[in-house]
């Protein structure tokens, strides 16, 4: 492998690297809200009741 080629596969790694960061603290972000909203309407169901 030439080392024109590995530089250029090891910049590849290290950009693909950081953005798989992004969905991952995305979907975290998401799942904590979504936990947040569930707790919040199951405890505000059993508390205030629709008529």
């Amino acid at each position: 492998m030439s080392p024109v080629l590995a530089v250029v596969s090891l910049l590849a790694a290290v950009v693909w690297h950081y953005w798989l960061a992004v969905p991952l603290a995305a979907g975290a972000v998401l799942l904590l809200l979504a936990t947040v909203a569930g707790y919040l309407k199951k405890v505000q169901a059993a508390k205030y009741p629709r008529p």
